[in-house]
């Protein structure tokens, strides 16, 4: 059975333990990742309709949006800027195309002292790596089974 001196600290514990932990409002996280990632798609927007404004067709206009916006997101955080987009806006900044863009070049940023080779080239793909991995995996298991179903003439 713990003392009342054990008890009172043990209060006084939890009390500090509240005062330093940051308190998060969900309407609002979910608000500031809905506007941050609004906007983005938004900038991605203008981008297509400029590019087809311009007279590029919409694949094309697809291929500018997509390298302006990894650019962009490249860009950001080298100059320690998308971090913040990210702390504030939350996955809002992290689940468009410039999300990925960010995990992989942070990456890069982050390994760069330990040279080309062992930083760079290793740690570049610690955060993308799966995802690049099972993409062309599963891009490839899906073109094999394809290529199947066009030669048993299934699909035309």
């Amino acid at each position: 059975m713990p003392s009342e001196q054990q008890i009172k600290k043990q209060k006084k514990y939890e009390q500090y333990v509240k005062s330093i932990t940051p308190s998060h409002s969900l309407p609002v996280n979910m608000l500031k990742a809905f506007v941050t990632g609004g906007l983005i798609c938004l900038f991605g927007q203008w981008i297509l309709n400029t590019a087809q404004t311009m007279g590029a067709d919409r694949e094309t206009a697809g291929n500018w949006c997509s390298l302006i916006l990894i650019f962009l997101s490249v860009l950001l955080t080298g100059l320690n800027l998308y971090s913040k987009i990210g702390k504030f806006g939350g996955a809002g900044g992290l689940v468009p195309i410039t999300g990925f863009a960010n995990s992989v070049a942070s990456s890069a940023i982050e390994f760069q002292a330990e040279g080309q080779i062992f930083g760079i080239g290793c740690k570049i793909f610690t955060i993308a790596g799966p995802v690049i991995l099972y993409g062309i995996l599963s891009s490839w298991l899906l073109g094999i089974v394809y290529y199947i179903l066009k030669l048993m003439e299934v699909i035309g």
